[in-house]
């Protein structure tokens, strides 16, 4: 199947991810996950892999067996589901594009216009797969899945092409916390290292993103009756205001970029009684990190001194670390391959540290190093999303030319 009609295809089953169930603990949290699952697990015995197994929660792995002994096995995955930031209910359109605007829908008047994303030009003389401006595209994550099912069946059509175990897993419910890679035990595979795919424009690579933690912060106050309120009312709103004001100046996301670390004030609730206060904490440097969490500790300690111990609480949780920690180098040799494979086909590596989280922070922290490789498209998360042909198609000559990199060094 041609990787286009297998993107386009895929598009057409709305996956967005469903918050309210994720919260309670359903996966897939849309049903429509599994529905996608079902039809990947459909492909995969077409090709005819081996050890296909697809859960209860819409994990779905499978295996194209070695044909050749020491080579490394290597393992693929990106996830099934989109953004919840707009409907996945996706009516793909293909413009061959010569160069300005492109029209997504007349009728609404909405344009992905050239002066906005000048990125553009640099696709003038492919294809453009684009929306219909009322829904995102979902090649977040769905050229991924195109991209590592075109793969496969390239191997399966050249079965004289000498390969290591070559191992995909599609997961869930990526978009809210990384949940599916969470719930999946890498033991279940016997992968050497791995690969997401779940980054932008073509030569994107990432192997660094954040060290990311989540913190909540509970301030109890006094309630008191305004009229008698003086030496008696301790207002919680108060409290965490000053809380807030002790973080230092200009950490904070829109005063940072590159590898600069934050604090984020996320979420603030409450009434003068009880106020609760959820925060965000990023760095990509492993003991700057550590420092940040540290911080809070101290400064919330600090406030208790002043106020009384039953006045705030603080809980520090890690949600997910840095790719780098597994991987410690960069003549690691999943990056090595990468950085190859990009060469060999042309394709000029854009080495970009990740100010955010993907699957590969939880499979990598788990064991199974997952540097990131690009999907191809651009604007995810957006009803401008966008994916040229050429760079799809590109994606998955990366993966393919990385597998055989892999055999000839074994």
């Amino acid at each position: 199947m041609d990787i286009v009609e297998r993107f386009i295809n895929y598009t057409k089953i709305n996956t967005t991810t469903n918050k309210d169930n994720g919260a309670i603990g359903i996966m897939p949290s849309n049903p429509k996950e599994m529905e996608l699952a079902i039809l990947l697990e459909q492909e995969l015995k077409e090709l005819g892999l081996s050890e296909i197994k697809r859960r209860e929660n819409s994990i779905t792995t499978a295996i194209l067996p070695a044909n050749i002994s020491n080579a490394p096995s290597i393992a693929f995955f990106a996830h099934l589901d989109t953004s919840m930031e707009q409907t996945n209910d996706t009516k793909a359109k293909i413009t061959p594009y010569k160069g300005g605007d492109i029209c997504l829908n007349k009728d609404l008047n909405i344009y992905l216009k050239e002066s906005e994303f000048k990125e553009l030009k640099n696709y003038i003389g492919d294809e453009i797969i684009h929306t219909d401006g009322t829904s995102l595209l979902g090649a977040d994550d769905k050229a991924a899945i195109a991209a590592i099912m075109d793969c496969l069946e390239f191997f399966v059509k050249n079965p004289d092409l000498k390969h290591g175990d070559i191992i995909v897993g599609f997961l869930p419910d990526e978009e809210q916390g990384l949940k599916g890679a969470k719930a999946f035990d890498i033991k279940e595979i016997k992968a050497d290292f791995g690969y997401c795919l779940d980054c932008c424009g073509i030569g994107e690579f990432m192997y660094e993103n954040w060290n990311a933690g989540d913190v909540e912060i509970i301030f109890k106050g006094i309630s008191a009756h305004p009229m008698s309120a003086k030496n008696k009312l301790v207002n919680s709103l108060i409290l965490a205001h000053q809380f807030i004001s002790m973080l230092p100046s200009g950490e904070a996301p829109e005063y940072t970029e590159n590898k600069e670390g934050y604090f984020w004030v996320k979420e603030l609730k409450g009434n003068s009684t009880k106020t609760i206060l959820k925060m965000d904490v990023r760095e990509f440097d492993d003991e700057k990190y550590k420092q940040r969490m540290q911080f809070l500790k101290n400064l919330s300690d600090a406030c208790k001194k002043l106020w009384g111990d039953e006045k705030i609480n603080i809980k520090l949780n890690d949600r997910y670390k840095n790719v780098f920690n597994s991987l410690k180098s960069e003549d690691a040799l999943p990056i090595k391959l990468a950085l190859k494979a990009y060469e060999n086909l042309n394709i000029k590596a854009k080495i970009i540290p990740m100010r955010g989280g993907y699957d590969g922070a939880v499979l990598s922290q788990k064991g199974l190093p997952c540097p990131n490789i690009f999907t191809g498209a651009h604007n995810f998360h957006s009803i401008y999303e966008y994916l040229p042909v050429k760079s799809l198609k590109a994606a998955s000559k990366v993966l393919q030319e990385i597998i055989i990199l892999a055999s000839k060094n074994s």
